[in-house]
């Protein structure tokens, strides 16, 4: 009997209230897409740079003829420093080193003429004017620093070069997205909070009667504002599962069915992924609308 009341009221509130309910439900799925979008943002950078990082190589250039490096004054890398180079990778860098490849001048040279086979940008390079370098596959690639601060400025080396810098700037924009994506979701957040007390307290002050009564016949606190309370949650999850129906939409369709199928040698977010993070968006929605509604209660219904 208690339970169907409570169902009644909570029904009569939302009518009373329905305008400002779709708006506490527009607010949130906003919102909440929001920090969906910067979750997914955040997975998608952490796949690319699991996939990526594996894949990269740490570059040892050796001297060329003519280089003004100051490791590199006695002209270019001889023989013995190879020799001396390889030795040092392979006994001082051992634990940090899976994988070396040494590429000639003449490697350099046959790469160089199946990716520019008119030449670059109208020159035609010979032989002499490619460099012989070391191609270092890391066993942990975060230990570039290591590897650097082991060969860079030996002799015959000019430069050491770690090929995630390539990536950075796009590491960097996608994160800067997720910041934005996130004080977005900051701000209507707390939107949704002041729409939620809002409407708790507009459906507060318009029952005061009824709770008065209620209060006469010795209801309990938590009888009175249950009703209020699952009015707020309500239209807080409800919010909470468009917000993750459009973000499973938006992947489904825009990621999977389309990027995915033009470029497709990427790991992206997979609607698995949206599905991962549904619990957390529901649960914010939950917590936005107890916090909101009990700091609201605490004050309209009290005795």
């Amino acid at each position: 009997m208690r339970l169907q009341f409570v169902l009644t009221e909570v029904l009569h509130g939302l009518r009373r209230n329905l305008s400002m309910v779709v708006s506490v439900v527009l607010v949130t799925f906003v919102s909440l897409a929001f920090v969906g979008a910067a979750t997914l943002i955040q997975t998608q950078v952490n796949k690319l740079q699991d996939d990526w990082y594996d894949l990269v190589e740490v570059s040892v250039f050796l001297c060329p003829s003519g280089s003004t490096a100051p490791t590199c004054a006695a002209g270019e890398a001889t023989d013995e420093q190879v020799a001396t180079l390889r030795g040092v990778i392979e006994n001082e860098l051992g634990s940090e080193v899976s994988k070396i490849y040494f590429e000639t001048k003449e490697d350099a040279f046959a790469s160089f003429q199946a990716r520019y086979p008119d030449g670059f940008r109208g020159t035609q390079l010979t032989v002499d004017d490619m460099q012989a370098s070391f191609r270092l596959k890391l066993a942990d690639p975060s230990q570039y620093e290591v590897v650097s601060d082991v060969l860079q400025g030996r002799d015959g080396v000019e430069v050491v070069e770690d090929q995630r810098a390539v990536f950075e700037p796009l590491f960097l924009a996608l994160n800067r997205l997720s910041m934005l994506a996130v004080g977005l979701a900051v701000v209507m957040l707390l939107t949704a909070v002041l729409l939620i007390t809002t409407t708790i307290r507009l459906s507060a002050v318009s029952r005061r009667r009824e709770t008065g009564i209620m209060r006469l016949v010795g209801a309990s606190n938590l009888f009175v504002q249950l009703p209020f309370l699952l009015e707020g949650a309500i239209a807080a999850v409800v919010g909470s599962l468009l917000a993750v129906g459009g973000l499973w939409l938006g992947v489904r369709y825009l990621v999977t069915d389309w990027l995915e199928q033009s470029v497709n040698w990427i790991a992206y977010v997979t609607t698995s992924d949206v599905l991962a993070i549904a619990p957390l968006l529901v649960g914010i929605a939950v917590a936005l609308a107890v916090v909101s509604s009990v700091v609201t209660l605490s004050r309209y219904t009290r005795v």
